[in-house]
C-alpha cells in the first residue's frame, strides 16, 4: 500500500520533492496557501505583462532535466530554457560596464580593461574554486547532514578550502582591483548572504555558473513552474490552493507527526510530511512548543536571519533597448563593505543601495505587450529585526530607487510607467511567512552551514522533513532542489514502499556531470 505525503508549499524545494515523490510511487499532496503555485516564484499579472516574483537565475539546468527523467520524461517537452550572455552586466558606480560569462578569453579581455594583472589572479581563482566546486557541490550538496559526524569527516576539507575566511576574503587572495574583487564575491547576496562574513565554500557559485552557464526560462519562471504542477499531477500528485495549514499534529505517544490541521480546521491525515515553509516559521508557528525538544523557540529565534529584499516591478510603454543594458543587471554602489554592514550589522536602511536590474523582455518579448518593456529591480534591505517600518519607508524608498533609474539608466521613466507594484519585508514576512521578513530565511554562515543548519529531517520528529532555503544545503535553485533530493532519499529511507511502484530510472541526480 503507497505511503501518504503531505507537501507544505510550493516553492521549487517542495514541487521538486512532490514530483520525485510521486515519480517514486508515494501519494503525495501540495497544499498552498496562495491562489498561485510557485512561492516566492509567483507570478504577477498587470494589464497584459508578466513579473516573476523570482528565482529569475537558472543554474545547474542538468538538475531539472533529471527530475524529467526520473518520472520517465524530458524536460524540454514542458519547458524551454535558453543561455544568456552575459550572464551579468556589473556596472560600478561611474557606469561602466563589466560583463563575464562562460567564455575564458572573453572573461580575461574584460578582466584586462580592468587591471591586466589580475588576468593571472583571476586563473588561480579559477582553479582553487573548481575543488571547493567538487567537494561543497558535487559530493555534498544532496548529502543530509543528520549527525556531528557527518561533519567531522568533512571537517579536514574546509579547513584546506579555507571556509574560515569570507568570500570576498577569499577573491582578495587573487584579485586586486576593488572593483572586479565586487564582481568575483557578491554571489553570497544571490542566497542572502553578506560576502564579508559568508564562507569561502560560496565562492563556487561562480564556478557552477562557468560550469553550467546562466539560464533564462521562456515565459518566465512561473513557466516552470506550471511546468512542474503538470507533470506532478500527470504522475497523480494532488495540489490545493487557497489552503492554509494552521498545525502539523503530532502524536504525544509516538512523537511522530500525523497530518496537518487547515485553517479552516479539515484535518488531512499523512505518513510524513514535507515543509516547504519557511522553516522558522515551521517550528514557531504550525508545531506546538510543548512537542519541541530541539527547536525550541529560543533556539529557532537565536539563528541568525538573511537580509530581507525590496523589489519593484514595472511595465513601460517605451522600450529601452539603447541604454546599454542587458538581461540581468547588477548596479554597485560607490559603497560596498560600509553599505553591506548597514544591511547585515547596523540593520539600517540607507539612503543609497546597490541593485539587481532584472531586464527579461530582451529575451523574451511575451512578457510585456507589444512594443513595451518589463522590469524588476531588487534591492537588499536589512529583515524586519531593523525596526523599520515600512509602512511609512516603502514609498519614500521607491522613489529614491525610481528616481536613481530615471537619471542614471532608463531616461523619462516615470512618465512612461504603465504598470507598477512593490514587495517589501513585510510581504515576505506576512504573505510568505517567512521569520522576520528574511528573503532567504537562515543566512548563510560557517556555523549555520552543513550539520549546523536545520536538518532535513527534524531532530524532533522522525518523520517531519524540510526542503527549501531554510535548511542544508540552502537558498538558490541548486541548493533548494539539493534539498528535494534528500528528502526523497530520507523518506525511500524511512518509508519503503513496494519495489513495484518504484520507477526504474534510478535515484536522485548525477552531479558529476
Amino acid at each position: 500500500m503507497s505511503k501518504k505525503i503531505i507537501v507544505i508549499g510550493s516553492g521549487f524545494g517542495g514541487l521538486g520533492a512532490a514530483v520525485r515523490l510521486a515519480a517514486r510511487g508515494y501519494d503525495v499532496e501540495i497544499l498552498e496557501k496562495r491562489d498561485k503555485p510557485g512561492g516566492r516564484a509567483y507570478v504577477y499579472e498587470m494589464d497584459g505583462f508578466k513579473f516573476d516574483g523570482g528565482p529569475t537565475i537558472v543554474t545547474a539546468p542538468f538538475m531539472l532535466d533529471d527530475i524529467w527523467e526520473l518520472a520517465g520524461r524530458k524536460r524540454e517537452d514542458y519547458v524551454e530554457l535558453v543561455p544568456c550572455d552575459p550572464f551579468y552586466r556589473i556596472f560600478d558606480h561611474h557606469h561602466v560596464p563589466f560583463d563575464y560569462n562562460d567564455q575564458p578569453e572573453f572573461i580575461y579581455e574584460q578582466i584586462a580593461k580592468r587591471n591586466p594583472d589580475d588576468v593571472e589572479g583571476y586563473k588561480t581563482f579559477m582553479s582553487k574554486t573548481k575543488a571547493i566546486f567538487e567537494k561543497g557541490f558535487v559530493e555534498l550538496a544532496d548529502k543530509p547532514f543528520l549527525h556531528f559526524t557527518d561533519m567531522l569527516k568533512v571537517a579536514p576539507d574546509l579547513i584546506k578550502m579555507q571556509s574560515y575566511r569570507s568570500v570576498y576574503g577569499f577573491v582578495s587572495q587573487f584579485i586586486q582591483d576593488d572593483f572586479l574583487r565586487r564582481c568575483f564575491s557578491f554571489h553570497p547576496l544571490l542566497i542572502g548572504g553578506n560576502p564579508f562574513d559568508s564562507p569561502s565554500i560560496y565562492a563556487m557559485i561562480h564556478y557552477l555558473e562557468r560550469e553550467w552557464g546562466v539560464h533564462y526560462v521562456m515565459g518566465g519562471t512561473g513557466a516552470l513552474v506550471n511546468a512542474m504542477v503538470k507533470l506532478f499531477e500527470e504522475l497523480g500528485g494532488r495540489i490545493q490552493y487557497n489552503a492554509e495549514v494552521d498545525e502539523i499534529m503530532v502524536d504525544e505517544t509516538t512523537r511522530r507527526v500525523t497530518g496537518v490541521r487547515m485553517k479552516d480546521g479539515t484535518v488531512h491525515a499523512a505518513d510524513a510530511v514535507v515543509s516547504n515553509a519557511d522553516v522558522a516559521f515551521t517550528y514557531l508557528n504550525m508545531i506546538d512548543k510543548r512537542f519541541r525538544k530541539k527547536w525550541t523557540d529560543r533556539r529557532v529565534k537565536s539563528l541568525k536571519y538573511s537580509m530581507s529584499l525590496f523589489v519593484i516591478y514595472f511595465g513601460t510603454k517605451r522600450q529601452y533597448r539603447d541604454q546599454g543594458l542587458a538581461h540581468h543587471n547588477i548596479i554597485l554602489g560607490e559603497r560596498y563593505k560600509e553599505l553591506l554592514q548597514d544591511i547585515f550589522k547596523k540593520k539600517h536602511v540607507a539612503d543609497d543601495f546597490s541593485l539587481y536590474l532584472h531586464m527579461p523582455t530582451l529575451t523574451d518579448p511575451s512578457l510585456a505587450p507589444e512594443g513595451m518593456e518589463s522590469f524588476y529591480v531588487l534591492s537588499p534591505v536589512p529583515h524586519l529585526g531593523s525596526g523599520t517600518d515600512w509602512r511609512q519607508k516603502a514609498k519614500p524608498y521607491r522613489d529614491l530607487i525610481m528616481n536613481f533609474l530615471e537619471e542614471n539608466y532608463l531616461p523619462d521613466l516615470q512618465q512612461n510607467l504603465v504598470v507598477e507594484h512593490y514587495i517589501d519585508p513585510l510581504h515576505f514576512q506576512n504573505t510568505l511567512n517567512s521569520h522576520l521578513g528574511a528573503a532567504f530565511s537562515v543566512r548563510p554562515l560557517l556555523m549555520q552551514s552543513a550539520w549546523f543548519r536545520p536538518h532535513n529531517r527534524s531532530e524532533d520528529f522522525a518523520n517531519l522533513y524540510f526542503v527549501g532555503a531554510g535548511t542544508h544545503p540552502g537558498a538558490g535553485l541548486p541548493g533548494v532542489l539539493s534539498s528535494s533530493i534528500i528528502a526523497e532519499n530520507l523518506i525511500m529511507q524511512d518509508l519503503p514502499v513496494p519495489t513495484a511502484q518504484r520507477v526504474a530510472t534510478g535515484a536522485g541526480m548525477n552531479l558529476a556531470r
